[in-house]
């Protein structure tokens, strides 16, 4: 089965936490702190891999975490850090923060790498915080948490060619004749329900890619019938064959069949209408296709390379084809275009923003931020002095003096992250 879109939850390891430990040898009195560092933890990476064709996998499992790293030791043992987790993907995914829709990765070439989850730094051991005025340190750090994220993985095909045009104009069946591909073809509308890849091979060895993108409607630019699930698929194509039923055969004038489809890449992407294309006016062999044909010409020879063809005879593929070989060389391949900037609006915070401070329905102040919600993660609280170190840092950022602003009093609640305690002046 074709899967053209997932969303998957990865998390990065959590780092291990560093150790509290002392020499403890034989004629070294008070050897001093030893406690080593904790081991860095797994990121998620995704990879680009020509092998696969769907996102199927993904469908069956949605949650994907990496190991954590190893605790630090005494004698000054780190932690040993955990392996990567690498999910691969096939090369033409578009990789989304489900959340925010900012673009992490564009992954089109086999081998390509991106880190989705980064794993969290190993917490420092006691032996690091030895300083002249504290000589037997028995603070150490817990292991930062890995990054966490839900992903929006959408497959974009990477084709040279792409097939456009209403259903049953014999879009499958031309892809099947000048290509391996076994479509599914029925004379009924909206057989192909996935996209099919070929590749067309001439005799001087040369080939590239087509993809039978299945039927589009009137309205399909706003996601109607299949729409958006299909149109995807022509932004990666360098140029586009608009297959028409020239003989109107379903009662269907032609031209007006290009109009609209024209109309819909256009509504769906200004780049697209603007791509290099091409019409294949399909079933010849039936009767009025040639004053059709005639039509059509006058309507729009002038702007555009008209082949007459019979997908179901083979008439006009060779000189079609050709002609596609001929032009592909010239095109370049097409950048990767947003359709909308709403659609992929990001919103970070400022980097002068440390922190934000809120207050929720009942009243307890809420502390956020990614910097502070980390050093609760990494704090070890059971430790006076890892408690008092916690506290500094609050006050060094400036959370006192913004609790005191905000009017906060000694009893009233204050939470960060998943910690929650009282306020004392």
């Amino acid at each position: 089965m074709f899967y053209d879109q997932a969303k998957i939850y990865v998390k990065g390891g959590d780092g291990g936490a560093g150790a509290v430990a002392f020499r403890r040898e034989k004629y070294v009195p008070e050897g001093g702190p030893s406690g080593g560092d904790g081991g860095r933890g797994g990121s998620v990476i995704l990879e680009a891999d020509e092998g696969l064709r769907t996102l199927v996998d993904f469908r069956y499992k949605r949650h994907y975490k990496a190991l954590r790293g190893e605790h630090g030791q005494g004698k000054n043992m780190h932690g040993k850090g955990a392996e990567d987790l690498i999910l691969r993907i096939p090369v033409g995914t578009l990789v989304k923060d489900s959340e925010t829709g900012e673009i992490l990765a564009d992954l089109v070439e086999h081998g390509q790498r991106a880190v989705v989850a980064p794993g969290g730094r190993g917490g420092r051991g006691n032996a690091r915080f030895l300083s002249n005025t504290n000589k037997a340190p028995t603070l150490a750090e817990n292991g930062e948490p890995g990054k966490e994220r839900w992903l929006l993985l959408e497959l974009k095909l990477l084709a040279d060619v792409g097939l456009v045009g209403f259903p049953n104009v014999g879009k499958s069946t031309l892809i099947s004749k000048v290509s391996a591909a076994k479509p599914k073809i029925a004379d009924y509308h909206f057989t192909t329900l996935v996209p099919n890849l070929g590749v067309v091979r001439l005799e001087d060895g040369e080939s590239f890619v087509m993809a039978d993108i299945p039927g589009l409607i009137e309205g399909a630019h706003t996601g109607a019938g299949l729409g958006h699930e299909f149109l995807r698929h022509t932004e990666r194509t360098r140029l586009i064959l608009h297959v028409l039923d020239i003989s109107g055969s379903e009662e269907r004038d032609p031209v007006e069949d290009f109009r609209i489809i024209k109309e819909e890449l256009s509504q769906y992407s200004a780049y697209l209408a603007e791509r290099p294309m091409l019409i294949a006016a399909n079933k010849m062999d039936m009767p009025e296709a040639e004053e059709n044909l005639a039509r059509l010409r006058a309507e729009l020879g002038e702007d555009y390379e008209i082949f007459p063809v019979s997908a179901m005879n083979g008439e006009g593929l060779s000189q079609l084809i050709y002609r596609i070989a001929q032009i592909l060389p010239e095109l370049p391949v097409p950048e990767l275009v947003l359709r909308t900037k709403a659609e992929h609006r990001v919103t970070k915070a400022s980097p002068d923003e440390r922190f934000s401070l809120s207050r929720d329905e009942e009243g307890v102040f809420v502390i956020s931020g990614e910097e502070v919600e980390r050093h609760v993660a990494m704090t070890h609280f059971e430790s006076d002095e890892g408690l008092y170190r916690f506290q500094t840092i609050l006050r060094v950022i400036g959370v006192d003096k913004a609790l005191v602003k905000a009017g906060i009093k000694p009893g009233a609640k204050v939470r960060i992250g998943r910690l929650e305690f009282e306020w004392e002046d």
